[in-house]
């Protein structure tokens, strides 16, 4: 069983951009949504999917199951799922010993800017980039199963992470 460790943070400049070592397209949607546990279906690049199903309340450490599937499956998945479809743009960001991701959202979140960093233990204690604002690890709304099965586009959508944080 995987763990997901990861620490979420709003972003407040582009200075992370010329640091950026790739940036892939995401189209991904919720099958299954609950407090403790969702079923998450992705496409990257239009030619890769994945399930993912993730189980766990805590905000920071969440058991999680991730399986390859046929790119037409979940094409056909993304059009039976919960709520919106969340599109984004992720860009991978190394610094200082971690990856960065680096989620630039498009469509109805246009505007939203928020990076994470997985951890190998709960206690790592990564040093953070200078273009990193408040971190909103824990924050239900920025979790990317509310942002698909709730209308938040117009609290965060408008350019919230690019705010002087």
């Amino acid at each position: 069983m995987a763990k997901e460790i990861e620490r979420k943070f709003l972003v407040r400049s582009d200075d992370w951009r010329d640091s950026a070592v790739s940036a892939s397209s995401f189209r991904q949607a919720y099958i299954v949504a609950a407090e403790d546990r969702n079923l998450r279906v992705r496409l990257v690049n239009d030619v890769q999917a994945k399930l993912t199903f993730k189980v766990g309340d805590g905000t920071l450490t969440r058991d999680e199951y991730e399986y390859e599937i046929p790119a037409d499956d979940a094409r056909e998945l993304l059009g039976a799922t919960v709520g919106t479809i969340i599109e984004k743009t992720r860009h991978v960001v190394p610094f200082a010993g971690f990856t960065w991701e680096v989620d630039v959202f498009e469509g109805v979140y246009a505007g939203l800017v928020v990076a994470e960093v997985e951890l190998q233990a709960e206690s790592d204690e990564p040093q953070l980039p200078d273009w990193i604002g408040v971190e909103v690890t824990g924050d239900r709304r920025y979790s990317n199963m509310v942002l698909a099965t709730e209308n938040l586009a117009a609290e965060l959508g408008h350019g919230l992470s690019h705010q002087a944080l």
